[in-house]
């Protein structure tokens, strides 16, 4: 089995300081890079202020616009919720997914987060695939309860043998997560460089700082890209990663 996966942090479906509404060109380029399933950070379930002040703002979620007719199935993990709107993560898939569970590991009121696992069936064969997508918070002890919290959950409901995917927006500059994730669960982080350290990519315009991940396990990892500059730093201020996997 060949897999084509992608992880963005979507900024919403704004640009920068909220000036222009990106949503239209970002599904053209998520349709041109063509993955089979991608993890969506920052993604509005709804928001009412900007679908007043925009125009051509979509009528329903971000996410169901994004998948269109492309990605038949998607699943929303509600995180933050607001007086005008609520925002998450989101996996869009062209496979069934035939669980979803949003889990939530806010490590404080003001600062929402949650792990968005899903089971997807891969029709070619008999496989179940498990996708989490992860966005961690900005704060060190934060991040250490919520990874604490990503490996009790994959552990408990992930068997030993099956492929795994976690992606998604870690804030992990020192590269913490990794470490542990290879050491207790037996993850690799696709973009390993001749150190060892994931791939840049924040911000999108020159990526410096190594925020965000694709793990996997079950797969060998044949391709793996960033997607920054022009004209993806038009879209969201983290770049767009992906990745080609074999499973075995």
């Amino acid at each position: 089995m060949d897999l084509h996966v992608a992880t963005y942090n979507i900024h919403k479906g704004v640009s920068r300081f909220n000036r222009r509404m990106v949503l239209h060109e970002l599904r053209d380029r998520l349709r041109e890079v063509d993955a089979d399933i991608v993890f969506l950070q920052e993604v509005l379930g709804r928001h009412e202020r900007h679908a007043t002040r925009f125009r051509d703002w979509p009528a329903g979620s971000q996410y169901e616009f994004l998948a269109d007719t492309v990605w038949t199935e998607f699943a929303y993990g509600r995180n933050a919720v607001y007086d005008h709107g609520d925002h998450g993560n989101a996996i869009l898939s062209r496979f069934p997914i035939v669980t979803a569970e949003n889990q939530d590991v806010s490590s404080h009121p003001f600062e929402s987060r949650g792990l968005l696992h899903c089971e997807v069936r891969v029709p070619s064969t008999r496989v179940t695939l498990h996708c989490v997508c992860v966005h961690f918070t900005l704060h060190e002890h934060g991040r250490r309860q919520q990874l604490h919290a990503l490996i009790e959950r994959i552990v408990e409901l992930v068997p030993d043998g099956a492929p795994l995917i976690v992606a998604g927006d870690f804030n992990d500059w020192r590269n913490r997560a990794g470490h542990r994730l290879a050491a207790e669960l037996g993850l690799a982080e696709v973009f390993r460089d001749h150190r060892g350290r994931p791939a840049r990519s924040y911000p999108s315009r020159l990526p410096v700082f190594r925020l965000d991940r694709i793990y996997v396990r079950g797969f060998s990892v044949y391709h793996a890209q960033v997607h920054h500059g022009h004209p993806w730093s038009r879209i969201s201020d983290h770049a767009m990663l992906t990745a080609r996997l074999a499973l075995g």
